[in-house]
């Protein structure tokens, strides 16, 4: 059985033998919740590539010692894969948000698309911001991850463009697009994901301008929810990553 994943802020400079110190809400969540006991094995990973695996040596009200045993260096994903997300109703945005990272997605965009029902403003915007970025580092403990997603600042139309020009591939998806995933993926994807509202057609033109497809999964029509997994999952399964 895999172990629980305990996250720190970096792992640099460890090696087997050392050790590391867990401290505040991470600490408090292994001792008091998960109950983690003196001698259990845990795994620590500061969410950058690097696992480090030992035991517990002792426990406080908010601190964690952990004896190194063995420490990884796991390489970047490849390919990299980033889900603009449109923003969603209600907490759906957390669901999305939490199952991209279980299936690996390296970058999550919340985008403020024309048709959003929801929107970020001033103080609310931090906060769901800081939602968001919570529950994909939760879920990516949660998955085991030894690379945790990046969750960026709401991006505006113009700035989902400018990354769609970047992108190796960018893919947006759409109802009433005509073809299908593609069949190869490049080392870098950016997927598109509209708003419960759909595609404004100044959105499909500014994306198509700076060279996005435009691509549709099925005649199902998914919620904004749901469809950016699904995509992401159909294009992992053609690669070495889920081969």
């Amino acid at each position: 059985m895999s172990l629980h994943v305990h996250l720190v802020p970096s792992l640099a400079g460890v090696s087997a033998g050392a050790g590391v110190s867990v401290e505040g809400a991470e600490a408090h969540h292994a001792v008091a919740v998960r109950r983690l006991a003196v001698g259990e094995p845990v795994q620590l990973t500061d969410g950058s590539g690097r696992l480090a695996t030992g035991s517990v040596v002792a426990t406080g009200k908010a601190r964690l010692e952990v004896l190194v045993a063995e420490v990884a260096e796991v390489p970047a994903p490849s390919p990299r894969v980033t889900v603009v997300q449109a923003l969603p109703k209600g907490d759906r945005g957390e669901l999305a948000v939490e199952v991209l990272t279980e299936i690996g997605v390296d970058r999550i965009v919340p985008w403020a698309a024309s048709r959003s029902v929801a929107v970020w403003r001033g103080e609310r915007a931090a906060k769901s911001l800081a939602k968001w970025q919570a529950t994909a580092r939760e879920a990516a403990k949660q998955a085991r991850r030894a690379w945790f997603p990046s969750v960026t600042p709401l991006a505006s139309t113009d700035e989902v463009a400018a990354l769609v020009a970047e992108a190796s591939l960018a893919l947006v998806l759409h109802e009433e697009a005509t073809s299908a995933l593609p069949a190869s993926v490049p080392d870098d994807v950016l997927l598109v994901v509209g708003p419960e509202g759909g595609l404004a057609p100044e959105e499909l033109e500014a994306f198509a301008a700076a060279g996005a497809q435009t691509v549709r999964l099925g005649a199902e029509v998914l919620r904004t929810s749901t469809a950016g997994v699904a995509a992401v999952a159909a294009l992992l399964a053609r690669t070495p990553r889920w081969g």
